[in-house]
């Protein structure tokens, strides 16, 4: 954590960080459940860097025996093709348990290549929409008694599920859909009794809004195309209107001149009756 700024807010995403920190630690025997659910609760209530820096002082991130240090400066923007999502090395969590609680793996992180994860009267999420991969195939291992986990895919990845469940079960309905090319591989294996273990597929949220903006833009333009439309009928009908009206009239004043023209005929021809006699 750092130090060099203890007032500034500390984020969601920082103080996510600080928990995954404490269940390894807590998977590995360094804390009791006592002291981790006491820190989980002060990370969670956490408002600046000063309040998260002691909650992690004493202990080790992956092994190094440094204090885990919360990042100023933004991550680089990926490449938006999944080669960019395999990245290697390791992954920056490899447990997660809940007893009688739940947990949360989310956002921006690194699965490794195995990821084990159990749940007792509790549940978990796994979501690896954001997510880097440490290799091109990676182990899900789920562990839930009498409680329930969920896996949280994007589209692109393929899944293959190999659990057991006893009284309980394992979702196998995105099996069989084709990965991308490039795409990582996850295999969701583990045990599930008088519990379940979920499996879906949903995009993320930038996709979704993606979706939603062409979705409207799309709607928008048949909008206007339907309002051009109706204006162009409604300019042929008074086009057709003003034609008709503009026939009539020229037929109203052929009609006169041709009635006054019988009339001056027919005095013409009096006249010249009259001269006669």
């Amino acid at each position: 954590m750092t130090d060099d700024a203890p007032e500034l807010r500390a984020s969601d995403a920082d103080r996510e960080r600080v928990a995954e920190v404490l269940r390894d630690a807590l998977a590995e025997g360094r804390l009791d459940m006592a002291e981790f659910e006491e820190r989980l609760d002060a990370t969670y209530s956490a408002r600046t860097y000063g309040d998260l820096a002691p909650i992690t002082r004493d202990l080790p991130v992956g092994g190094a025996g440094a204090a885990p240090r919360v990042s100023m400066t933004k991550e680089p923007e990926r490449d938006g093709g999944w080669a960019g999502r395999i990245t290697g090395g390791e992954g920056s969590s490899t447990w997660a348990v809940a007893v009688m609680s739940g947990f949360q793996r989310k956002g921006r992180w690194t699965v490794p290549r195995r990821f084990n994860c159990f749940a007792f009267w509790g549940g978990g999420e796994i979501d690896l929409r954001d997510a880097d991969f440490a290799a091109g195939e990676v182990v899900i291992n789920c562990v839930a008694i009498m409680g329930g986990m969920n896996v949280v895919v994007p589209p692109g990845v393929e899944v293959v599920v190999r659990g057991i469940g006893f009284m309980g079960g394992f979702d196998h309905s995105e099996e069989g859909v084709p990965g991308d090319p490039g795409a990582p591989r996850v295999i969701v294996t583990g045990f599930a009794f008088w519990g379940g273990v979920g499996v879906e597929r949903k995009v993320t949220r930038a996709e979704r809004q993606r979706l939603k903006e062409e979705r409207r833009q799309e709607k928008l333009e048949r909008r206007q195309e339907r309002e051009r439309e109706r204006l162009e009928r409604g300019s042929g009908r008074r086009e057709l209107d003003a034609s008709r009206s503009d026939g009539h009239d020229r037929h109203g004043l052929d009609g006169l001149h041709d009635l006054h023209g019988g009339r001056e005929r027919e005095l013409e021809r009096e006249r010249e009756r009259r001269r006669d006699t």
